[in-house]
């Protein structure tokens, strides 16, 4: 069973652009803890630094609550492994047209762990609310072809 930890409000607060895949670096105990469930993405982002993508603010619980090994962080700076071509292409789209990276699923991918994000366009209150509005519209007219049948 493939564990998928999924950042629930990255779609509604950002507008996607463009989606890409990279590894994570990790310890054996964080491994454990995500193949659990025990991540947290929400309100976690990618930042560019020296070169190299690193995801901050999220939240990896510890495997074992009574076991935690020394030096354990929870929300410490996870590097994400991506081509060097990528992270130049990156950082230059992000930089120039003001965008974010934000994080939108972590999940396995042949014994590894993989992270799914994306360069994306913050959604103005307008936006938000027109997309509630159509989302509940939706479900009132399914409701209504349910009660005609």
């Amino acid at each position: 069973m493939a564990i998928k930890i999924h950042n629930k409000k990255a779609t509604f607060n950002f507008e996607v652009l463009d989606t890409f895949e990279g590894g994570l670096e990790l310890t054996g105990f964080e491994t454990k803890s995500i193949r659990d469930g025990k991540m947290k993405l929400d309100g976690s982002f990618v930042i560019s630094k020296g070169g190299e993508l690193f995801l901050k603010n999220a939240e990896i619980s510890p495997y074992q609550a009574n076991n935690i090994p020394k030096g354990f962080e929870a929300h410490r700076l996870i590097k994400i492994l991506v081509k060097k071509s990528d992270i130049l292409k990156l950082t230059q789209k992000v930089e120039k047209e003001r965008l974010s990276l934000i994080p939108l699923a972590v999940y396995p991918k042949a014994k590894r762990l993989k992270i799914e994000f994306a360069v994306a366009k913050g959604k103005k209150k307008s936006d938000k609310r027109e997309y509630i509005k159509k989302r509940e519209d939706t479900i009132d007219i399914l409701r209504a072809i349910k009660e005609e049948r």
